[in-house]
């Protein structure tokens, strides 16, 4: 049964001209949502036979199958062709990656064009949030039209218009408003923000927390666990953004707690099914051979465990979770150890 992503909602008159950088599920779904708006949205994807698939069948069968997209919507498979004259670049790749689109992107980005970020991690190399890395390779003045995208939202949810809400959050207030009138509608809320350090370590460390609470899943540890582990996830992304000058109310928010609770509950979450059938006995290699689509709590647990370290900053979770993928620690040992810290007042 497929599902029509078709409906054009959006009231605003000003129209956006849209490149969204990016085919994967959660790429297709805001290309989707924002071509149903009434923008003109063009989809770059690596795929070239995605491309050809969305352009004749306006369908996304390798990572939205069943969701027929806007026929509005145009791919191509070229990112200079993607972005030029587009008023609005929205990345969608996955972070490990970004750096070496955004080195391809950047000699064809327009001056004035919004630079929007809508996944989630911290790279690798570097210990950089996406801000942070466009900042060092479009410019400070691109930076400052810079807007971060994050929520509690499943792409599929999303691309079958079941009401879900977003934050947009950006240091200028105008290239937030405008991200938010090209994406909302009856379907789907955006607020804005201005916390984009906040906004952007939530959409991280949840993926991290993710797995861990997938993991306690897996090992059958119960509900109290979990709603004990997603809690204390909280307090340790919490603290990362407290040493990184974000906001504390925003990890109470949509980014925070929101977007958490979605990804360590939800069945759709491939995070939290990485760290479930971790808690089975799967061994990493084997779970991540089976998965199309890029987990990126797996490679942030590394990143964000670094982070952590470098400032200073406690957050045992993630130091246990990073042990499990990376260094073969026994997950019901991990848990273990994490029961048997110094009992010590909440905080």
């Amino acid at each position: 049964m497929m599902t029509t992503m078709n409906t054009t909602t959006n009231s605003t008159t000003h129209i956006e001209r849209i490149a969204v950088i990016g085919g994967g599920s959660w790429g297709t779904a805001l290309a989707g949502r924002l071509s149903a708006n009434g923008n003109d949205t063009v989809l770059w994807a690596y795929e070239p036979e995605l491309v050809a698939e969305i352009n004749s069948s306006h369908t996304n069968s390798l990572y939205l199958p069943g969701i027929n997209l806007h026929p509005t919507l145009a791919c191509t498979g070229n990112l200079e062709e993607a972005v030029s004259g587009r008023s609005i670049v929205l990345l969608v790749t996955p972070v490990q990656v970004m750096r070496g689109v955004l080195k391809q992107l950047a000699p064809h980005i327009g001056p004035d064009a919004i630079i929007a970020n809508a996944s989630k991690g911290i790279e690798l190399e570097s210990l950089q949030t996406v801000s942070q890395i466009c900042g060092e390779l479009l410019g400070d003045t691109a930076l400052e039209r810079y807007v971060a995208l994050s929520g509690p939202t499943f792409a599929r949810e999303v691309a079958q218009e079941l009401p879900s809400l977003i934050v947009a959050a950006s240091s200028s207030e105008e290239s937030a408003r405008r991200v938010q009138a090209a994406f909302s509608c009856p379907c789907l809320r955006v607020y804005t923000n201005r916390d984009v350090i906040g906004v952007e370590l939530g959409g991280a460390v949840k993926n991290v927390i993710a797995i861990a609470a997938g993991i306690c899943d897996g090992l059958g540890f119960g509900h109290n666990a979990r709603a004990a582990l997603i809690t204390r996830g909280l307090a340790e992304m919490n603290r990362l953004g407290q040493a990184m000058g974000a906001q504390p109310a925003t990890f109470a928010g949509l980014a925070g707690m929101g977007d958490l609770v979605l990804t360590c509950t939800g069945d759709l979450s491939r995070n939290r099914t990485v760290g479930f059938k971790l808690g089975q006995g799967m061994k990493l290699t084997d779970i991540l051979a089976e998965m199309r689509m890029v987990a990126e709590g797996v490679k942030s647990a590394e990143s964000v465990y670094r982070l952590s370290l470098s400032l200073g900053v406690e957050m045992p979770i993630v130091e246990k979770t990073f042990q499990i993928l990376h260094e073969d620690k026994p997950a019901r040992q991990a848990v273990i150890e994490l029961m048997a810290r110094d009992l010590k007042a909440e905080g």
